[in-house]
């Protein structure tokens, strides 16, 4: 890779401590959005049909909270990918495989994903709403199984392209503060993917009675990321001080 010149760098937007190199949307970025749009379309199309009375109404209206559940787990998830774009506008091939690659596996991810957020909200509201899947304990397992190898190759995609950075960081021109948010950045999709990974391993060898185990792993997760997000924070600000 080219290394960036002052002239380009200096058309750049800083964004809370980093500039932007990716301002304009490279045809990766833009294939990526359409890929995403395409799988909250089947998100949508997984509610089977449009509604033609008023009890299929009340059917499709229990299913948005699953459908409002999945879509956030993608949003988080385009919005990794939109993130990197703009801070490193990249466009060669290793970043072109990459995206490519979470586009698979996110339309791949799309059902498992649906089904368990399906599960969870009918199991949190007490089977007040629907459900509407068919599956026994032990096809539970496996079905946490695959959602969690869906959920691992997500996370270790977006380390790679951040991996990518960081191999590129010389011809990128980061500054330490930059170099330091590219770190951070890999370590939180890491924890990600490593619970993700434990989540499958959990899933593979508890009986079928414990059938919530595996889902309770990503539980830890609103408690995990918020620690490590303070103390990156903390870092930060020392980086960004005055000397």
């Amino acid at each position: 890779m080219t290394p960036l010149t002052d002239e380009h760098l200096e058309r750049c937007p800083v964004v809370d401590g980093f500039r932007q190199r990716g301002v304009e949307m490279t045809r990766t970025e833009t294939f990526v959005d359409a890929s995403f749009a395409f799988a909250v379309t089947l998100l949508v199309i997984s509610i089977d049909s449009i509604p033609r009375s008023y009890d299929e109404l009340i059917v499709a209206v229990k299913d948005a909270p699953a459908f409002g559940l999945s879509f956030v787990m993608l949003l988080l998830v385009w919005y990794a990918h939109w993130g990197w774009s703009r801070r490193y506008g990249m466009e060669d091939r290793p970043t072109i495989a990459l995206s490519g690659l979470l586009v698979f596996v996110v339309l791949c991810y799309i059902y498992p994903l649906k089904m368990l957020a399906s599960g969870f909200v009918h199991t949190m509201t007490g089977g007040r709403l629907a459900a509407n899947i068919s599956i026994t304990l032990s096809q539970l397992h496996v079905l946490f199984a695959v959602y969690g190898v869906g959920f691992v190759l997500i996370c270790l995609t977006i380390v790679l392209l951040n991996l990518h950075a960081w191999r590129q960081r010389a011809a990128l021109r980061l500054d330490a503060l930059e170099r330091f948010d590219t770190k951070a950045e890999i370590g939180a999709w890491s924890i990600l993917g490593a619970t993700g990974l434990l989540s499958v391993f959990v899933a593979s060898v508890v009986p079928p009675t414990l059938f919530m185990w595996p889902g309770w792993i990503y539980a830890t997760l609103p408690f995990v990321m918020p620690v490590y997000g303070m103390r990156v924070n903390r870092i930060r600000r020392g980086l960004r001080a005055p000397p």
